[in-house]
């Protein structure tokens, strides 16, 4: 059956690209309007020259100056909505994509890779082809270190409630998730240290000298400028006067020089970013929030002293830009001759850092926590069949799922189980063929409880389970860098298991074909001994083998260990799995069938 949400994000990339031509054609007008506004610039001057007045060059220059960068900020503002709506276009592309095909053009967190991490790796939660490559839309730094955190450990049971009810507001409010992942898009091919090198240069003090009395200068110097000028329009003769405090206000701003440029160093370089920023918190404050947690999010960077954080990081970006004035040749020496304009704004910028600097950081995490909501409710939206689960309260161990399947394997070709450990201490062994399904149906279990256990849907009808530890034992293999091999490998996995179940609260473990490097006796009896250790700690969770004598430890353990297996039906020499999960022992392999299917007959030998 169709996904229902690609017919919304088909509208939705229609809608983009009427926009994107529109302001295209914008764009394009105010262009030649900036070139007329120059042309008279020259014919101006021109004319000044011409007759000698110094008052009508000056008229004309500031009339003009105003009129272009009025144009110039017409047009960059339509450029930005031309942007926005390019990345609205390929942001409803990425989500048809995701579901259509698992692509993803936000990272895959192959950076947070970690083979010695309890779960992640054997899980494929980070890299090509993972959890995180599903469900990230986290363009910043900031943000994908967010996702990432939560999707390496459990949450506590009331943290996760409140991010179910989070996911779930966000997932009623599509647009507003749409919206914010093209107002944040920028960010996912920028600097990744860009925010970093910005929050240490808000913790860094200028020390501009003679800023007290550059503080008066900046409001002096201009106006007597300004009141020569006038002034030499009535008397010719004082325009040398004029000329003068021009050069004396010139003079002081280059004498600084060193400390614009120290300034402009970092601050110039984000101007542009802080107003887009600026606009993303502006979209969270504009939201009423219900949930709780969406709700104290949005209520660290609503108004605080009667200015919100989205109107704060407007007003730096804002100084920033006007600072960025001078970079133009022409118009930055007018500037700084007329109005001291790098030392006004130098100084204006440091004012803002003494005045704002605090906790603001802690505003850009809030941007970084909605951004790993966003993500996790993309599953809810993407994938409207999924449940969110319940988070059991019970004493001993719950894992309990109907219709549970593989969230990586495409919708059409995975296999749905049921499974269920409820409130309770047990061990459960799975026996099959190969590529029955053992190994995916431990996957199975583990990957939904992360998502779970980190608030996100699951790919089932129904589950429930407890704030349980998850460990795995699946792709232990050898390392020539250090020296090690796959049994020594094997061997610190089991050790890391056995402390951790000591250690760790409700560590429910995944073991998939215990100790493979060595021998078959020493296999069966290490695998024996470890899983007995296990049963002496009160440890729980599931051991796939293709060792039928380990199932014989429910015989022993009637009350703790249970089988569970995968079966294979041989018809016409063909074989078929259903990758159903039965109880008991399996009875059917197929290793002398695949043997037989590449010139090995066993039965020969």
């Amino acid at each position: 059956m169709d996904n229902p949400m690609i017919q919304q994000y088909q509208q939705n990339i229609l809608l983009a690209q009427e926009q994107v031509k529109l302001y295209e054609k914008k764009i394009n007008f105010y262009s030649l309007m900036r070139l007329t506004a120059f042309a008279l610039v020259l014919l101006s001057i021109y004319f000044s020259v011409k007759f000698e007045s110094l008052g009508m060059f000056f008229a004309c220059f500031i009339i003009l100056a105003v009129v272009f960068n009025w144009l110039v900020s017409k047009q960059a503002w339509f450029t930005a909505q031309k942007e926005y709506y390019q990345h609205f276009e390929k942001v409803n592309e990425n989500e048809i994509n995701s579901i259509e095909s698992y692509a993803n053009l936000y990272d895959n967190g192959a950076a947070y890779y970690d083979e010695r991490h309890y779960y992640t790796s054997d899980l494929d939660i980070f890299a090509g082809g993972s959890l995180f490559n599903l469900a990230n839309r986290a363009a910043t730094s900031h943000g994908r270190d967010k996702l990432a955190s939560w999707l390496m450990s459990p949450a506590p049971k009331e943290v996760i409630s409140e991010r179910q009810d989070a996911i779930r507001e966000i997932g009623r409010k599509n647009d507003w998730k749409l919206d914010m992942q093209a107002r944040l898009f920028f960010a996912n091919t920028n600097n990744r240290d860009e925010l970093k090198q910005f929050f240490t240069y808000l913790d860094t003090t200028l020390d501009l000298p003679g800023e007290k009395w550059l503080s008066k200068y900046i409001i002096i110097g201009p106006a007597l400028f300004f009141i020569l000028l006038v002034v030499a329009i009535f008397y010719p003769e004082l325009k040398y006067g004029a000329i003068g405090m021009a050069l004396i206000n010139y003079f002081i701003s280059s004498y600084r020089h060193e400390y614009t440029s120290k300034t402009d160093l970092i601050a110039g370089k984000i101007g542009d970013t802080l107003k887009r920023y600026s606009a993303v918190f502006n979209s969270i404050e504009g939201v009423h929030w219900q949930s709780r947690l969406n709700s104290a999010l949005a209520g660290k960077i609503r108004k605080e002293k009667d200015k919100s954080t989205s109107a704060t990081i407007k007003q730096l970006s804002v100084l920033i830009n006007n600072l960025n004035a001078r970079l133009n040749m022409m118009i930055g020496f007018v500037l700084n001759a007329t109005l001291v304009w790098d030392i006004r704004f130098v100084i204006a910028i440091e004012n803002w850092k003494r005045s704002n600097q605090h906790d603001l950081e802690a505003a850009f995490d809030v941007i970084a926590e909605y951004e790993a909501l966003i993500s996790l409710a993309s599953l809810h939206v993407n994938c409207p069949g999924w449940c969110f689960a319940e988070i059991a309260d019970g004493e001993h161990y719950t894992v309990t799922a109907r219709n549970i399947a593989h969230p990586l394997i495409a919708a059409d070709t995975r296999i749905e189980n049921d499974y269920e450990l409820n409130d309770s201490l047990n061990i459960d062994i799975i026996t099959g063929s190969n590529m029955a399904g053992k190994s995916t149906f431990l996957r199975t279990i583990g990957i939904n409880s992360v998502l779970a256990l980190c608030g996100a849907p699951v790919c089932a009808d129904e589950m429930e389970v407890s704030v349980i530890t998850v460990i795995t034992y699946m792709r232990i293999k050898d390392s020539l860098n250090e020296s090690t091999s796959t049994f020594k490998a094997e061997l610190d996995r089991l050790q890391m298991l056995l402390a951790a179940v000591e250690t760790q609260p409700k560590v429910f473990f995944l073991i998939d074909e215990m100790l493979r490097g060595t021998n078959s006796v020493d296999k069966y009896l290490g695998s024996k001994a470890v899983i007995k250790q296990l049963i002496s700690k009160k440890g729980v969770g599931m051991v796939a083998t293709h060792d039928l004598q380990i199932a014989q430890l429910e015989t022993e353990y009637p009350d703790y260990v249970r089988n569970f297996y995968f079966d294979i039906r041989i018809e016409s020499g063909e074989m078929l799995f259903d990758y159903k999960l039965k109880h008991g022992e399996c009875k059917t392999f197929n290793a002398s069938l695949l043997l037989k299917r590449i010139g090995i007959d066993v039965d020969a030998v």
